[in-house]
């Protein structure tokens, strides 16, 4: 391995919101000299941090897309990918979470592990990325950060082990004690840029040597070496640092630092960690699809010399041209290479080839694996792999979540209809969670995200970058259809028109998926419908499930098995065996008692104890289903599954319930059917709605 690649690491933060993710990330950019000044994230100098660049991230003081940055520490070179913490923008998390290689999980003293410390956990562990976790806001009233290791230990199911002891608590929080070196570090100075070391303070003492057993014990499992140095009395900090690293590495042990972002304490010491326990390009096993093999997996070597294999993972559309953020595998990019897209085959040269730094750019001439950098002037999408040409390879794709909530658009006037267009083509060329359409219907434009926040950020922007003043309509829930019962259908479709006609028999059934999935089952014997039309046949049932027929909304969970049929030696062609599907789906379709089905989301409310009743009647009163509670002193968690209809303004509610004090974050958990009596409602509404739009047209 290179030193260049040991002295490398890709390091995403991930925390729930107001954790501090931007503030600590304000620091190490300070610490590391790559900003001069410290600004905070709703700072009263109106600068706001330097990695929310957006102009709607610093009014708000929330990271709405994730940003990317680079500098160094110690000789040690650090991507650092800051991410936003609300669940809207999990599509963030997730991009950054696919080409890192190690994270940084930060807990708040006070608030523990909270509900979107779950999700963004679940999310690391769905990349297999090892981390730290550093506890901030010890200095905070009501910091309690031992609590918060023993929830990582039950809540996460992290083997977590303090390297750090906070000196001091709450308001009187000042400085930590290393338990690998045994020794007491203080910040000082104006910004915490002196560190002062100093002996443990006297009445610490017991406890960090308690607190330093545990770690050895710990540390221990993953090192011989270090087992055979405690019994022998001869413990180094190397071997310690060893010992921590291939625990971490191996997703098994993870070591907690302690600190406050906002009153410099600690950052150092966790830039440390990040270098001495999380791993560089080398240390990870990653994969690609051979295309030419039947998707086999190849192992990807992160060697510059090996022919390149790149991954798209973000795509900005800045007023210069697409901006692609890519993460080096294998290989080297210089200015001036050729390209190879794998999906497409399509060829391109390698224009400007910048490093990020939050809104600003750096040209480089050259990067190598394990090197993140963005690419300027290139189409492709989101998720898109690179080669040389010389492999044709493909990385597995990142997960995508299906957007659950939808509004109506209509511009104010013509010149707002086109901006409206433009801004929509790019925030889906840009973020895949975020979809729009025009309803055939209604000749509405519809837009769907992951939220009510989401598609408010989404407005705005298009109000403030692309001055298109635009009306939304009430947010409408993205509702399926699915069918329940099993029926047969026989259908034929003839139709003659001079010359050649179409003729194709289809019969089979139709049944609900007990994988919740369209399944397709070809039990056609004896050629009664020749193979090369049974592609067709598929494709003209998926074509259905667009458009339910009972509220039009798309069908999920249907099993269509096709069992016989007929062709004709001149008449068939797969024209006529698709439009046959389509009419056997119409034929049988509403026989299989469809029904509606509405989204339900895992909503977890956090309030102050005294709260608690309110929350969870205020839950109950919106069809919710309370899954359980959880009390920590002063704070309680509830966790509940409600559907998305009765979500809406939800926000307001609790702020009036709790005195501002309760936050809630929701994601998507499943469908359920919608109730018999709420099911009639709306299709009233619909048809409603869709004669009035009738008579306007």
């Amino acid at each position: 391995m290179s030193e260049r690649m040991e002295r490398l690491r890709n390091l995403g933060i991930s925390a729930h919101i107001d954790s501090g993710k931007t503030t600590l990330t304000e620091r190490i950019l300070f610490y590391t000299h790559r900003i001069h000044a410290i600004h905070e994230v709703r700072g009263k100098d109106g600068v706001g941090a330097k990695m929310d660049s957006m102009e709607l991230e610093r009014e708000r003081g929330i990271t709405i897309a994730s940003a990317a940055t680079h500098c160094e520490w110690k000789g040690y070179q650090i991507n650092i990918i800051d991410t936003p913490g609300h669940v809207d923008f999990t599509i963030e998390v997730e991009r950054a979470l696919r080409v890192l290689d190690g994270a940084v999980l930060i807990l708040c003293a006070v608030g523990g592990v909270q509900s979107q410390s779950l999700t963004v956990d679940r999310q690391m562990n769905r990349y297999r990325v090892p981390r730290i976790a550093f506890i901030n806001k010890c200095d905070r009233s009501g910091a309690n950060p031992l609590r918060v290791v023993d929830q990582l230990r039950t809540r996460l199911n992290h083997n977590a082990v303090l390297v750090q002891l906070p000196i001091g608590a709450e308001g009187d929080f000042c400085g930590v004690v290393d338990l690998v070196g045994m020794r007491a570090l203080y910040f000082e100075g104006p910004k915490g840029e002196e560190i002062r070391v100093e002996a443990i303070p006297a009445d610490l003492a017991d406890q960090a040597a308690r607190r330093r057993e545990e770690l050895l014990d710990a540390a221990s499992m993953f090192s011989d070496e270090l087992m055979e140095a405690i019994f022998e009395d001869q413990v180094t900090e190397p071997l310690v640092i060893e010992a921590l690293r291939r625990g971490t590495l191996s997703r098994q042990l993870t070591p907690v630092f302690v600190g406050s972002a906002y009153k410099n304490i600690g950052v150092q010491a966790l830039l440390d960690g990040v270098t001495r326990f999380l791993p560089g390009p080398a240390d990870i096993s990653n994969e690609a699809l051979d295309l030419e093999a039947g998707e086999q997996t190849v192992p990807l070597e992160p060697d510059p010399d090996a022919p390149l294999v790149a991954l798209a993972f973000k795509l900005e559309v800045t007023p210069y041209g697409q901006l692609t953020y890519m993460r080096i595998y294998q290989g080297s990019l210089g200015k001036g290479d050729d390209l190879v897209i794998s999906r497409t085959r399509k060829k391109l040269k390698v224009g400007r080839l910048v490093r990020m730094h939050a809104d600003e750019m750096e040209d480089i001439s050259r990067a190598e694996a394990g090197d993140i950098v963005a690419l300027f002037g290139i189409d492709c999408f989101s998720g898109d792999t690179f080669t040389d040409g010389r492999l044709n390879v493909s990385m597995s794709s990142m997960f995508v979540p299906e957007p659950v909530i939808s509004l109506a658009l209509t511009p104010q006037d013509n010149k707002s209809q086109v901006n409206m267009s433009k801004a929509l083509n790019r925030f889906m060329k840009e973020d895949p969670t975020f979809r729009s359409h025009v309803d055939p219907e209604s000749g509405e434009t519809i837009i769907s995200g992951m939220g009510e926040l989401h598609l408010d950020i989404y407005l705005e922007r298009m109000k403030r970058e692309f001055n298109a003043a635009v009306t939304a309509g009430m947010p409408q829930v993205a509702y399926r259809e699915a069918v329940t019962e099993r029926v047969a259908f026989d259908y034929t479709h003839k139709k003659q028109t001079g010359g050649a006609g179409q003729y194709g028999r289809v019969a089979g059934y139709l049944a609900p998926s007990e994988e919740g999935e369209y399944t397709f089952v070809n039990e056609v014997k004896g050629g009664a419908i020749p193979t090369e039309f049974i592609p067709a046949v598929d494709k003209g049932f998926q074509s259905c499930l667009k458009k339910g027929l009972l509220i039009g909304f798309p069908v999920i969970g249907m099993t269509v098995g096709v069992n016989d049929g007929q062709a004709h030696s001149v008449d068939s062609s797969e024209m006529a065996f698709s439009q046959a599907a389509v009419g056997a789906f119409k034929q049988a379709y509403m026989k299989a008692r469809p029904v509606i089905l509405e989204p339900i989301m895992k909503v977890s409310v956090e309030c102050p104890s005294e709260y608690q009743g309110g929350v969870m009647a205020s839950l109950n009163q919106r069809r919710g289903l309370i899954m359980g509670s959880t009390e920590d002193g002063v704070f309680t968690g509830v966790e509940a599954e409600v559907p998305l209809a009765e979500m809406f303004g939800y926000a307001t509610v609790l702020r009036s319930l709790t005195q501002g004090k309760g936050e809630f974050t929701m994601e998507f958990a499943r469908y359920a059917k919608l109730p018999e009596a709420l099911a009639e409602d709306l299709k009233k509404r619909l048809r409603e709605k869709k004669t009035k739009g009738d008579n306007i047209s």
